[in-house]
């Protein structure tokens, strides 16, 4: 992958796909499916060293975190726990020699099923699970501890699962503080730690603003608070305190690391959606793609695909449909299926449950299909080899 290239990083129902464009961010390719078939929740690089991490699993496979150092040409696999599979083959051997099986003791046993996120930053690998637990690696991927103070939060018994589980999702990393780290939890909210995870505290508060109106739906906010079921949060470039999140009842927006939240839904055609994503220069400016509604569908209003940009953190939005489907658009985003790359204009990119990767050289001015035909995308993320 020479310097400059983009890599699209495609987690599916049906295993990894690389979409890999040249540094004009044209010439689009597909390779896959890589991993296994397994179900790859999330996929993330390193820059410098080109390694690819995908996180997945299931009921069948158990969790377990796959790793290439080739630019994905070969994988190895890290189990985490037991699957459907692991029975099977204890009691047929015949079986367990087809799938090349061994009776070898799993780091967590059953504890979960799925990892669902990832994140490489300052020398550590992260992990998310469903159900919520976070695992730290400090040797890239090949041994994993469980963080026990945020599984033992007191507030543990009152996390509650969203239509997916209770799934821990989102790690966002502090630019230059190893101890600082932010986790979006469905449903129980927003967590961080400022103490490298001795401790958590729950920052789900909303600003000193007032809601004019109070709504039904138990998603939304209520209590003070902003609503727990956060479905994604991304932070500002260059800003540690400011934090993006999209969750079930709207876009919020934090100015001081999550401890209180401002409503900037307004100017948006509806309160739900998945996916935010941020410039990677400029923290007023982000993206993200609001779906008609939690009980409607969840396809984008009227039919018509359109992903909404502020310049301003917020304050106004505007669509932006050019060379997107404008009828009978029924697809759904994500919450992991949009990221964006570091060029001049910002590349933004995002993938469908029906098996698109659409592509912005312009902030998203301007879209094109890069490849279709895809199982169901369940994340998208950038590779792009010179980048810090």
């Amino acid at each position: 992958m020479a310097d400059g290239a983009v890599t699209i990083l495609v987690g599916t129902t049906k295993g990894a796909f690389l979409v890999a464009g040249g540094p004009d961010r044209d010439g689009w390719s597909v390779s896959g499916p890589h991993c296994g078939g397994w179900a790859i929740n999330h996929m993330i690089a390193d820059p410098a060293s080109g390694t690819i991490w995908a996180g997945g699993g299931g009921d069948f496979f158990g969790a377990g975190v796959w790793r290439s150092t080739d630019g994905g040409a070969t994988w190895t696999l890290t189990r985490l726990t037991r699957g459907m599979m692991d029975g099977y083959a204890a009691n047929d051997a015949s079986f367990a020699a087809m799938i090349g099986w061994t009776d070898a003791p799993l780091p967590f046993g059953d504890a979960f099923s799925q990892v669902w996120s990832l994140c490489h930053a300052h020398g550590t690998l992260y992990a998310g699970t469903k159900p919520a637990q976070l695992l730290v690696s400090t040797d890239d991927g090949q041994s994993w501890t469980e963080q026990k103070s945020l599984s033992e939060h007191a507030s543990r018994e009152s996390w509650n699962p969203g239509a997916a589980g209770l799934v821990l999702h989102t790690i966002v990393p502090h630019p230059s503080d190893p101890d600082t780290l932010w986790l979006g939890i469905s449903a129980a909210g927003v967590f961080a730690t400022e103490d490298g995870g001795a401790t958590w505290t729950r920052r789900n508060r909303l600003s000193n603003a007032e809601i004019s109106e109070t709504h039904a739906h138990p998603a939304a906010p209520r209590d003070g608070d902003v609503g727990h079921c956060v479905h994604n949060m991304v932070r500002a470039a260059g800003e540690p305190d400011i934090l993006y999140q999209q969750n079930h009842h709207g876009v919020w927006r934090s100015a001081d690391g999550g401890r209180s939240w401002d409503d900037i839904t307004e100017g948006l055609p509806s309160t739900f959606g998945f996916p935010i994503h941020v410039h990677p220069r400029d923290p007023a400016t982000a993206w993200t793609i609001p779906l008609n509604g939690d009980m409607e569908g969840r396809f984008p209003p009227n039919a018509a695909a359109a992903v909404w940009r502020t310049r301003d953190s917020g304050e106004n939005w505007q669509d932006l449909r050019e060379g997107l489907p404008q009828t009978s658009c029924f697809f759904t985003i994500l919450r992991q299926a949009m990221a964006g790359d570091r060029k001049t204009p910002a590349g933004v990119y995002f993938g469908t449950n029906s098996g698109s990767v659409f592509a912005s050289r312009d902030e998203g001015e301007t879209w094109e299909e890069v490849a279709r035909h895809l199982p169901t995308i369940l994340s998208i993320e950038i590779m792009e080899r010179g980048t810090a």
